[in-house]
């Protein structure tokens, strides 16, 4: 398959972009600085990297590197420093992801492109009326109000779920809800869930980047899972031994 991966240079971009090339797929993939890719990844014949912050594209050159994929990923985020939560752009997730499907619809595939965002498990699905406590709720209002990065998840996935929706001729998509990174060596056993099975704020459970990496991958390239989570915000969670 021909996939666009957003944010590959970063801790969970670089271990997707990694299992897609060790699958054989041809990957064009935008980071700002080559140099922080391992040589293997920058070397590697079925990959095309574009050296710039996604947003600085022009349009007609994003519309460029998403013409023919079969898919999209998107592992952006904002950096965990004062000038990654506070700084610009503060948008910067909402902001490719509706660029990315702007570009998209500039230049169609044959078949529609399938979008992969990774979000977060703090955010709910608002399409499946998740409850939550209302101490959770409370401390949640205060994260939307105090860190503009929560927000920016919000509404990146607020754009899908009601511009993109479920019937887009040209889009389909589903986000990716981790809770609890951390980082392991090799994929283990993971749990996929419609919606939270713990409280994010108060009992989250946890997820190892290279299980989200295996998930967004084969979301990206298998037909049956694709089928039963497109249009969905499935929730991933390692396996507990």
């Amino acid at each position: 398959m021909n996939i666009f991966v957003a944010g590959a240079s970063g801790a969970t971009g670089r271990l997707l972009l990694q299992q897609l090339l060790e699958q054989g797929h041809d990957v064009r993939a935008v980071v700002r600085n080559a140099q922080s890719l391992p040589e293997n990844l920058r070397q590697h014949p079925q990959l095309s990297l574009t050296e710039a912050g996604i947003l600085d594209l022009g349009d007609d050159e994003l519309a460029r590197l998403v013409e023919d994929r079969d898919g999209i990923a998107c592992c952006l985020g904002h950096n965990m420093t004062f000038k990654g939560i506070f700084g610009p752009p503060r948008r910067l997730v909402t902001d490719t992801v509706r660029r990315l499907c702007t570009a998209v619809q500039t230049a169609p595939s044959a078949s529609p492109t399938r979008f992969v965002p990774m979000n977060t498990t703090g955010n709910r699905n608002r399409d499946l009326q998740e409850r939550i406590s209302l101490a959770e709720a409370c401390v949640i209002g205060l994260v939307r109000l105090l860190v503009p990065p929560h927000a920016d998840n919000e509404q990146a996935a607020d754009y899908l779920r009601t511009k993109i929706g479920q019937s887009d001729p040209l889009i389909e998509w589903a986000a990716v809800r981790p809770d609890g990174l951390v980082n392991e060596e090799d994929v283990t056993d993971y749990d996929i869930h419609p919606s939270p099975t713990r409280s994010a704020i108060f009992d989250a459970g946890k997820v190892s980047r290279i299980n989200v990496a295996h998930f967004m991958a084969a979301l990206l390239t298998d037909d049956t899972l694709w089928r039963q989570w497109q249009g969905q915000m499935p929730v991933i969670y390692s396996r507990e031994t």
